[in-house]
């Protein structure tokens, strides 16, 4: 499962939107989006602050389980 599919199962997972999983992280608006969709990689400060709200490493965020 690559890092978009994580994030996108773990935020319907939550039941929570991704302007909400966003602006919960401090992100950009569109990040979440653009992330899901496989258009942009996140930053480390991202994936920390994702991480972080959903309580599981950067490595299983990113498929290094």
């Amino acid at each position: 499962m690559e890092f978009r599919e994580r994030l996108q199962y773990l935020r319907e997972r939550k039941r929570i939107s991704r302007k909400v999983l966003s602006e919960l992280c401090g992100l950009n608006s569109d990040a979440i989006r653009r992330y899901e969709l496989g258009l942009r990689e996140p930053t480390l400060h991202s994936l920390i602050a994702i991480a972080d709200f959903f309580e599981v490493t950067v490595d299983y965020l990113v498929g290094r389980e």
